[in-house]
């Protein structure tokens, strides 16, 4: 059975009201989870509301009682990696162990102009994430103090406290589909391995690429729990979804073969059962309406969503 959560972008129009109003829903609703991205705005304008992400994870900590939730992903060009060690372990604590910590390397080039942080061209921007990894980690994950050396980053007799309640800390999710950089670090550095808009067939092949890199670190493949965070077309009716689909310059079919989940209470389950033939755990679909709680609610109820699984 596979697990559904939600994800929300939270640079495209996230307000306090609507925030709060997606996290009752989503716990009610019996989804397993809520994540959302970690931007200042969008790649392209207008520029919209976007609430400031660890701001908004310590509210849902402490006004929901169930759901797993976390950033897809959080860039480690925008804090020093001690500062996100901390404030994760203290919403982690908050939540009593609830947060997955998602991290990534930083993408989008508009906010880190617009807002003075530095990119990085993409072989170095992977070191400093590598270094980021290794400093919240060990920071996380050791009651000694700890010294590192590195590039990017420099602690002398750092110590995190207090400590956090669970054993090594809310565990470390990495989000992408590259082989080359990304899957290494999974297999050195995670607890789960976030994929984005892939299709079954394509996240299956990643999946093993994943396990050899596991086994060569020593690593069963078990200890990492593998999720896909992908768009998603949903219609309550034909009609309704055909309407969706007329706003969209791409056929619902290449949509599909895009890694999108398009369709029908019937048609979702039916790909959410292939996603989980192909070895996807859990699937966070992005819900673009932040306003469409009905929608949000017939969703579940074409899914038959229970206890955080889809009825396949």
């Amino acid at each position: 059975m596979i697990e559904v959560a939600m994800m929300v972008e939270g640079q495209n129009g996230l307000t306090w009201p609507r925030w709060q109003n997606l996290a009752t829903a989503v716990e009610e609703l019996g989804f397993v989870g809520l994540y959302r991205s970690d931007h200042y705005t969008n790649a392209n304008p207008p520029d919209k509301d976007s609430l400031e992400l660890w701001v908004s994870l310590t509210w849902l900590a402490s006004h929901t009682s169930r759901i797993e939730f976390g950033p897809l992903v959080s860039p480690v060009s925008f804090r020093h990696p001690t500062l996100t060690a901390r404030m994760a372990a203290a919403v982690d604590d908050l939540s009593d162990g609830r947060l997955v910590l998602g991290l990534g390397a930083g993408w989008q080039v508009r906010e880190h102009t617009n807002y003075g942080w530095d990119l990085l061209e993409t072989a170095p921007r992977f070191d400093r994430f590598q270094e980021g990894l290794e400093v919240i980690t060990r920071l996380l994950q050791n009651e000694a103090p700890v010294e590192f050396e590195g590039a990017y980053y420099h602690l002398h007799e750092a110590v995190l406290l207090p400590r956090p309640q669970r054993p090594n800390g809310p565990p470390i999710l990495i989000g992408g589909n590259g082989p080359r950089r990304t899957l290494p670090l999974v297999a050195q550095y995670a607890n789960e391995w976030n994929a984005v808009f892939l299709p079954a067939n394509q996240f299956r092949e990643l999946s093993l690429q994943l396990d050899e890199l596991l086994d060569e670190a020593g690593r069963w493949p078990q200890d990492v729990r593998r999720s896909l965070m992908t768009g998603l077309v949903f219609g309550r009716t034909e009609v309704d979804l055909q309407a969706k689909l007329a706003t969209r310059t791409t056929p619902a079919e290449v949509l599909r073969e895009r890694g999108l989940v398009v369709g029908t209470g019937a048609a979702v389950r039916d790909q959410l059962g292939a996603l989980y033939e192909a070895g996807v755990q859990r699937v966070m679909l992005q819900w673009l309406d932040l306003d469409d709680l009905e929608g949000l609610a017939a969703l579940a109820e074409g899914i038959g969503l229970k206890d955080g699984f889809a009825t396949l």
